[in-house]
């Protein structure tokens, strides 16, 4: 029996908005990497010495690196995730990360290998991120996560005047430092793997299409 109402011919759906990538969780991102010039400025003025402006340059740090929690609880709460999130967010990290470890560096708070190491790590996933684009954008995963915020915490140790401090500062700082290598290292092995899996999956799938 007919109820008189039209029927489509076609079954509803439902249709959810993409979300646009200039977006409140990206300019949060994009507001971190403007931080690190003035982060960096700070780090050297006067020498890269004197406490004022490394506690200024600590709080900056500190600052910035808040702000990961930020853009990732917005993008989550209010389903504003982007691919171009996704690429943003580990490369505003590592642009704030390089930056305070080569400037350590340069001012001989902390030994080159230890530099040397991250970035060799940081700038190899990178352009894996890039190689695989084509085929998918690689989010930052949980050990990524958790080796971000390690080396956040070791190096706003090492940022402070730690020859004004208690000997144990320096060494609950070279304990985390330590943890984070470990991280970054095994991490960097992961995303390895998951990207030269990514990409015999898609050279598999080209491989299967050209057969058919």
């Amino acid at each position: 029996m007919s109820s008189g109402r039209p029927v489509s011919a076609y079954p509803c759906r439902v249709v959810t908005a993409v979300p646009s990538p200039w977006n409140s969780a990206n300019a949060v991102t994009l507001a971190r990497i403007a931080v690190v010039p003035f982060f960096a400025w700070a780090l050297l003025a006067d020498g890269g010495h004197t406490v004022t402006w490394r506690l200024v340059a600590t709080a900056l740090f500190v600052l910035a690196a808040a702000t990961d929690r930020v853009d990732g609880y917005l993008a989550r709460k209010y389903d504003l995730v982007t691919d171009l999130g996704k690429l943003l967010d580990p490369i505003a990290d590592k642009l704030l990360i390089g930056a305070a470890l080569v400037l350590l560096s340069i001012l001989g708070d902390l030994p080159w290998w230890v530099t040397v190491v991250v970035l060799a790590r940081e700038l190899a996933i990178t352009l894996m991120r890039f190689a695989v684009l084509k085929y998918t954008v690689m989010p930052a995963s949980r050990g990524g996560k958790l080796k971000t915020v390690l080396q956040s915490v070791a190096i706003t140790v090492f940022l402070l005047p730690l020859d004004q401090m208690p000997g144990w500062v320096t060494v609950v700082g070279w304990v985390l430092l330590v943890a984070a290598l470990v991280v970054t290292v095994v991490t960097g092995l992961e995303y390895a793997y998951q990207g030269w899996r990514l990409r015999r999956q898609a050279l598999r799938a080209g491989t299967a299409s050209d057969r058919a």
